[in-house]
Protein backbone atom coordinates (compact mmCIF):
# COMPACT_ATOMS: atom_id res chain seq x y z
CA UNK A 1 0.00 0.00 0.00
CA UNK A 2 2.84 2.34 0.81
CA UNK A 3 4.55 1.47 -2.46
CA UNK A 4 1.41 2.19 -4.40
CA UNK A 5 1.04 5.56 -2.74
CA UNK A 6 4.67 6.37 -3.49
CA UNK A 7 4.12 5.52 -7.17
CA UNK A 8 1.03 7.62 -7.29
CA UNK A 9 2.96 10.48 -5.79
CA UNK A 10 5.63 10.25 -8.47
CA UNK A 11 3.04 10.19 -11.24
CA UNK A 12 1.31 13.20 -9.84
CA UNK A 13 4.56 15.09 -9.57
CA UNK A 14 5.33 14.70 -13.31
CA UNK A 15 4.26 17.83 -15.22
CA UNK A 16 1.55 17.39 -17.83
CA UNK A 17 2.75 17.11 -21.40
CA UNK A 18 2.28 20.19 -23.59
CA UNK A 19 -0.25 19.76 -26.41
CA UNK A 20 1.28 19.60 -29.89
CA UNK A 21 0.56 22.76 -31.90
CA UNK A 22 -1.86 22.42 -34.75
CA UNK A 23 -0.34 22.50 -38.22
CA UNK A 24 -0.55 26.10 -39.50
CA UNK A 25 -2.64 26.81 -42.55
CA UNK A 26 -0.15 28.31 -44.97
CA UNK A 27 -0.86 31.16 -47.36
CA UNK A 28 0.30 29.02 -50.24
CA UNK A 29 -2.56 26.58 -49.72
CA UNK A 30 -5.08 29.42 -49.49
CA UNK A 31 -3.77 31.08 -52.61
CA UNK A 32 -3.66 27.77 -54.43
CA UNK A 33 -7.27 27.14 -53.56
CA UNK A 34 -8.26 30.63 -54.68
CA UNK A 35 -6.36 30.28 -57.94
CA UNK A 36 -8.02 26.93 -58.54
CA UNK A 37 -11.43 28.48 -58.01
CA UNK A 38 -10.56 31.45 -60.24
CA UNK A 39 -9.41 29.33 -63.15
CA UNK A 40 -12.59 27.25 -63.18
CA UNK A 41 -15.49 28.35 -65.29
CA UNK A 42 -18.99 26.87 -65.48
CA UNK A 43 -19.47 24.22 -68.07
CA UNK A 44 -21.96 25.18 -70.77
CA UNK A 45 -23.83 21.85 -70.41
CA UNK A 46 -24.19 20.82 -66.77
CA UNK A 47 -22.85 23.88 -64.89
CA UNK A 48 -19.87 21.95 -63.46
CA UNK A 49 -16.58 23.89 -63.32
CA UNK A 50 -13.96 23.29 -65.95
CA UNK A 51 -10.49 24.81 -66.46
CA UNK A 52 -10.27 27.79 -68.82
CA UNK A 53 -8.16 26.93 -71.86
CA UNK A 54 -5.21 28.98 -73.16
CA UNK A 55 -7.09 29.47 -76.43
CA UNK A 56 -9.95 31.26 -74.63
CA UNK A 57 -7.57 33.68 -72.93
CA UNK A 58 -6.05 34.87 -76.23
CA UNK A 59 -9.17 35.08 -78.39
CA UNK A 60 -10.54 38.41 -77.05
CA UNK A 61 -7.49 40.59 -77.83
CA UNK A 62 -7.38 39.17 -81.33
CA UNK A 63 -11.00 40.21 -81.92
CA UNK A 64 -10.42 43.72 -80.55
CA UNK A 65 -7.44 44.33 -82.83
CA UNK A 66 -9.24 43.53 -86.08
CA UNK A 67 -7.52 45.64 -88.82
CA UNK A 68 -9.31 48.36 -90.78
CA UNK A 69 -9.96 47.98 -94.51
CA UNK A 70 -7.40 50.04 -96.42
CA UNK A 71 -6.86 51.26 -99.99
CA UNK A 72 -3.64 51.88 -101.93
CA UNK A 73 -3.47 55.06 -104.03
CA UNK A 74 -1.10 57.82 -105.10
CA UNK A 75 -0.89 61.45 -103.99
CA UNK A 76 0.78 63.98 -106.30
CA UNK A 77 2.23 67.29 -105.19
CA UNK A 78 4.90 69.57 -106.63
CA UNK A 79 5.87 67.02 -109.32
CA UNK A 80 6.33 64.33 -106.66
CA UNK A 81 4.34 61.13 -106.20
CA UNK A 82 3.65 59.47 -102.84
CA UNK A 83 2.36 55.91 -102.47
CA UNK A 84 -0.20 55.88 -99.66
CA UNK A 85 -2.08 53.12 -97.89
CA UNK A 86 -4.95 54.57 -95.87
CA UNK A 87 -8.16 53.32 -94.17
CA UNK A 88 -11.20 53.58 -96.42
CA UNK A 89 -13.43 54.78 -93.59
CA UNK A 90 -11.12 57.60 -92.45
CA UNK A 91 -11.97 61.16 -93.51
CA UNK A 92 -10.26 63.60 -95.86
CA UNK A 93 -9.42 65.72 -92.81
CA UNK A 94 -7.48 62.79 -91.32
CA UNK A 95 -5.77 62.17 -94.67
CA UNK A 96 -4.61 65.82 -94.75
CA UNK A 97 -2.85 65.31 -91.40
CA UNK A 98 -1.10 62.26 -92.87
CA UNK A 99 -0.07 64.24 -95.96
CA UNK A 100 1.33 67.00 -93.75
CA UNK A 101 3.86 64.49 -92.46
CA UNK A 102 4.95 63.75 -96.04
CA UNK A 103 4.95 67.23 -97.57
CA UNK A 104 5.04 69.70 -94.67
CA UNK A 105 1.86 71.45 -95.89
CA UNK A 106 -0.47 72.35 -92.97
CA UNK A 107 -3.95 70.80 -93.40
CA UNK A 108 -5.55 74.27 -93.48
CA UNK A 109 -3.47 75.13 -96.56
CA UNK A 110 -4.23 71.91 -98.46
CA UNK A 111 -6.78 71.35 -101.20
CA UNK A 112 -7.25 67.70 -102.17
CA UNK A 113 -8.57 67.16 -105.67
CA UNK A 114 -10.25 63.87 -106.58
CA UNK A 115 -13.02 64.20 -109.14
CA UNK A 116 -13.32 67.77 -107.86
CA UNK A 117 -12.56 69.32 -104.47
CA UNK A 118 -12.62 66.68 -101.69
CA UNK A 119 -14.60 67.86 -98.64
CA UNK A 120 -12.98 67.37 -95.21
CA UNK A 121 -15.88 65.44 -93.70
CA UNK A 122 -16.06 62.88 -96.50
CA UNK A 123 -14.48 59.43 -96.10
CA UNK A 124 -12.41 57.79 -98.80
CA UNK A 125 -15.16 55.22 -99.23
CA UNK A 126 -17.72 57.98 -99.79
CA UNK A 127 -15.41 59.55 -102.39
CA UNK A 128 -15.20 56.13 -104.07
CA UNK A 129 -11.40 56.13 -104.08
CA UNK A 130 -10.22 53.06 -105.98
CA UNK A 131 -6.97 51.10 -105.85
CA UNK A 132 -4.21 52.87 -107.78
CA UNK A 133 -6.20 56.13 -108.02
CA UNK A 134 -4.38 59.47 -108.21
CA UNK A 135 -5.20 62.34 -105.86
CA UNK A 136 -3.73 65.82 -106.34
CA UNK A 137 -2.65 68.11 -103.49
CA UNK A 138 -2.77 71.86 -104.08
CA UNK A 139 -0.96 73.99 -101.54
CA UNK A 140 2.35 75.42 -100.37
CA UNK A 141 4.35 75.00 -97.19
CA UNK A 142 4.68 77.95 -94.84
CA UNK A 143 8.36 78.24 -95.73
CA UNK A 144 7.50 78.50 -99.45
CA UNK A 145 4.86 81.15 -98.79
CA UNK A 146 7.23 83.23 -96.69
CA UNK A 147 10.02 82.89 -99.25
CA UNK A 148 7.72 83.95 -102.10
CA UNK A 149 6.42 87.02 -100.32
CA UNK A 150 9.46 88.25 -98.41
CA UNK A 151 11.46 89.10 -101.55
CA UNK A 152 8.97 91.67 -102.77
CA UNK A 153 7.59 92.75 -99.42
CA UNK A 154 9.41 96.07 -99.21
CA UNK A 155 8.68 96.98 -102.83
CA UNK A 156 5.00 96.22 -102.37
CA UNK A 157 4.85 98.35 -99.24
CA UNK A 158 6.27 101.28 -101.19
CA UNK A 159 3.63 100.85 -103.87
CA UNK A 160 0.91 100.71 -101.25
CA UNK A 161 2.16 103.97 -99.74
CA UNK A 162 1.98 105.60 -103.16
CA UNK A 163 -1.56 104.37 -103.65
CA UNK A 164 -2.67 105.73 -100.28
CA UNK A 165 -1.11 109.09 -101.01
CA UNK A 166 -2.92 109.40 -104.32
CA UNK A 167 -6.17 111.31 -104.03
CA UNK A 168 -7.51 110.18 -107.38
CA UNK A 169 -9.57 107.03 -107.51
CA UNK A 170 -8.81 104.39 -110.12
CA UNK A 171 -11.85 105.52 -112.07
CA UNK A 172 -10.48 109.08 -112.31
CA UNK A 173 -6.98 108.14 -113.42
CA UNK A 174 -6.24 108.62 -117.11
CA UNK A 175 -4.94 105.05 -117.49
CA UNK A 176 -8.31 103.58 -116.48
CA UNK A 177 -10.68 106.33 -117.52
CA UNK A 178 -10.09 105.79 -121.23
CA UNK A 179 -11.31 102.19 -120.88
CA UNK A 180 -14.27 103.04 -118.66
CA UNK A 181 -15.40 105.77 -121.03
CA UNK A 182 -16.16 103.08 -123.62
CA UNK A 183 -19.01 101.97 -121.40
CA UNK A 184 -20.00 98.68 -119.86
CA UNK A 185 -19.71 95.71 -122.27
CA UNK A 186 -23.03 94.21 -123.32
CA UNK A 187 -21.97 90.64 -122.55
CA UNK A 188 -20.41 91.27 -119.12
CA UNK A 189 -21.74 89.08 -116.32
CA UNK A 190 -24.32 90.70 -113.97
CA UNK A 191 -22.81 92.40 -110.94
CA UNK A 192 -23.98 93.55 -107.50
CA UNK A 193 -22.51 94.93 -104.27
CA UNK A 194 -22.76 91.72 -102.21
CA UNK A 195 -20.35 88.80 -101.88
CA UNK A 196 -20.46 85.43 -103.61
CA UNK A 197 -18.26 82.41 -104.16
CA UNK A 198 -16.53 81.96 -107.50
CA UNK A 199 -18.90 80.65 -110.14
CA UNK A 200 -18.32 77.27 -111.76
CA UNK A 201 -17.94 78.96 -115.17
CA UNK A 202 -15.23 81.41 -116.31
CA UNK A 203 -15.67 85.11 -115.56
CA UNK A 204 -16.18 86.60 -119.02
CA UNK A 205 -17.19 89.78 -120.86
CA UNK A 206 -14.60 91.96 -119.07
CA UNK A 207 -11.97 94.24 -120.66
CA UNK A 208 -8.19 94.54 -120.34
CA UNK A 209 -6.14 97.75 -120.54
CA UNK A 210 -6.08 97.49 -124.35
CA UNK A 211 -9.87 97.47 -124.46
CA UNK A 212 -9.99 93.85 -125.62
CA UNK A 213 -12.25 91.18 -124.17
CA UNK A 214 -10.77 89.06 -121.38
CA UNK A 215 -11.97 86.10 -119.34
CA UNK A 216 -10.63 84.61 -116.10
CA UNK A 217 -10.75 80.84 -115.55
CA UNK A 218 -9.73 79.46 -112.17
CA UNK A 219 -8.20 75.98 -112.44
CA UNK A 220 -7.87 75.28 -108.71
CA UNK A 221 -7.13 71.60 -109.29
CA UNK A 222 -4.01 72.72 -111.20
CA UNK A 223 -3.27 75.69 -108.91
CA UNK A 224 -3.51 77.97 -111.96
CA UNK A 225 -5.34 81.04 -113.28
CA UNK A 226 -5.99 81.13 -117.02
CA UNK A 227 -6.22 84.62 -118.55
CA UNK A 228 -7.83 84.30 -121.96
CA UNK A 229 -8.15 86.85 -124.75
CA UNK A 230 -9.17 86.57 -128.38
CA UNK A 231 -5.63 85.70 -129.44
CA UNK A 232 -4.14 83.71 -126.57
CA UNK A 233 -4.53 82.10 -123.15
CA UNK A 234 -1.89 82.59 -120.47
CA UNK A 235 -1.76 79.88 -117.80
CA UNK A 236 -0.36 81.47 -114.63
CA UNK A 237 0.56 79.55 -111.44
CA UNK A 238 -1.38 81.13 -108.57
CA UNK A 239 1.87 81.46 -106.64
CA UNK A 240 3.32 83.74 -109.32
CA UNK A 241 0.71 86.45 -108.63
CA UNK A 242 2.22 88.68 -105.95
CA UNK A 243 -0.76 90.84 -105.05
CA UNK A 244 -4.30 91.79 -106.08
CA UNK A 245 -5.66 95.34 -105.87
CA UNK A 246 -9.20 96.41 -106.62
CA UNK A 247 -11.58 99.34 -106.41
CA UNK A 248 -15.24 99.77 -107.26
CA UNK A 249 -16.03 101.84 -110.34
CA UNK A 250 -17.33 105.31 -109.48
CA UNK A 251 -21.07 105.52 -110.06
CA UNK A 252 -21.32 101.79 -110.89
CA UNK A 253 -20.21 100.11 -107.66
CA UNK A 254 -21.63 96.76 -108.72
CA UNK A 255 -18.50 96.46 -110.92
CA UNK A 256 -14.81 96.86 -110.05
CA UNK A 257 -11.38 97.51 -111.52
CA UNK A 258 -8.86 94.82 -110.58
CA UNK A 259 -5.08 94.68 -110.94
CA UNK A 260 -3.18 91.35 -110.79
CA UNK A 261 0.43 92.08 -109.83
CA UNK A 262 2.70 89.67 -111.71
CA UNK A 263 5.99 91.26 -110.60
CA UNK A 264 7.47 93.46 -107.88
CA UNK A 265 6.27 96.85 -109.19
CA UNK A 266 3.09 98.58 -110.23
CA UNK A 267 4.16 98.41 -113.87
CA UNK A 268 3.68 94.62 -113.79
CA UNK A 269 -0.03 94.81 -112.98
CA UNK A 270 -2.45 93.21 -115.39
CA UNK A 271 -5.60 95.36 -115.32
CA UNK A 272 -9.10 93.93 -115.71
CA UNK A 273 -12.18 96.17 -115.98
CA UNK A 274 -15.85 95.54 -115.24
CA UNK A 275 -15.23 92.68 -112.81
CA UNK A 276 -18.52 91.83 -111.02
CA UNK A 277 -17.95 93.21 -107.50
CA UNK A 278 -19.54 90.24 -105.74
CA UNK A 279 -16.63 88.00 -106.86
CA UNK A 280 -13.72 90.29 -105.90
CA UNK A 281 -13.12 88.84 -102.41
CA UNK A 282 -13.46 85.26 -103.69
CA UNK A 283 -10.88 86.00 -106.40
CA UNK A 284 -8.43 87.34 -103.81
CA UNK A 285 -8.94 84.31 -101.56
CA UNK A 286 -8.42 81.91 -104.46
CA UNK A 287 -5.19 83.61 -105.57
CA UNK A 288 -3.64 84.66 -102.27
CA UNK A 289 -5.38 82.38 -99.81
CA UNK A 290 -5.82 83.38 -96.17
CA UNK A 291 -2.04 83.47 -95.50
CA UNK A 292 -1.14 87.02 -96.48
CA UNK A 293 1.92 88.59 -94.89
CA UNK A 294 1.54 92.07 -96.32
Amino acid sequence: MAAQEEGDTEMMAEPPAKPEPEAPVTQVETNSQTDSQTKQTPDAVDGSPRPQSQEETTTLPEVLSEPKETIDFKVMWNKKKYDITFPLDDTVEMLKKHIQGLTGIPPAMQKLMYKGLAQDQKTLRELKVTKGAKMMVVGSTLDDVVAATTVDKEAIKEEEKKEKSQKESFSSQKLHKKILDKGKPDDVMPGHKGKEKLPTVPLSGMLNKSGGKVRLTFKLELDQLWIGTKDRTDKLPLGSIKAVVSEKIDGQEEYSIMGLQLGPTEASRYWVYWVPSQYVEAIKDAILGKWQYF
